[in-house]
């Protein structure tokens, strides 16, 4: 597994990034430790299937896609996550998981939350769990051209429930 096409894509588009190679991170909290960002900085990748087409939904690691957000920013009725052998056959050039949130790459459009653009940069998978790139959000927005809504919240602290 490589991130060649990841690689000479940003290098085409003229973009400065930067690849980090890191220890083997499988969930998003172990990715931005393994990078030295915030878990706000690191940005997930998941894929969706949103009525008649695939999304990839951009938010911030530690937040978690909220159904109901993530309907009213695309405008549709019924929304649902992608199972392992899907993503396998949309990004065989990836580990599962760790896709890059790079949708002109996969013909998929791309939504990113919207606390997303709070930040300077923007770091994510490059298509292994041993390698990820980070770029200025500006960067980022101007290759991918991203819907930018509110899809995500953060999660729950013991300080939110109501007990």
């Amino acid at each position: 597994m490589t991130t060649t096409n990841l690689v000479q894509y940003l290098n085409q588009s003229g973009i400065p990034f930067e690849l980090v190679t890191h220890l083997p991170a499988f969930s998003a909290h172990d990715v931005a430790s393994a990078t030295h960002v915030t878990d706000k900085e690191l940005a997930k990748t998941i894929i969706i299937h949103a009525d008649e087409g695939n999304w990839m939904a951009v938010l911030p690691a530690n937040y978690r896609l909220n159904d109901r957000l993530i309907k009213r920013a695309l405008g549709v009725k019924h929304v649902h996550f992608l199972q392992e052998e899907e993503l396998t056959k949309l990004f065989p050039d990836c580990e599962v998981g760790a896709m890059p949130p790079i949708g002109n790459l996969y013909s998929m459009p791309v939504v990113v939350d919207k606390t997303m653009t709070q930040d300077d940069q923007i770091v994510f998978n490059a298509g292994t769990h041993t390698e990820s790139v980070k770029m200025k959000f500006g960067d980022f927005e101007n290759l991918v051209h991203p819907r930018v809504a509110q899809i995500a919240e953060p999660p729950y602290t013991a300080e939110d429930r109501d007990w």
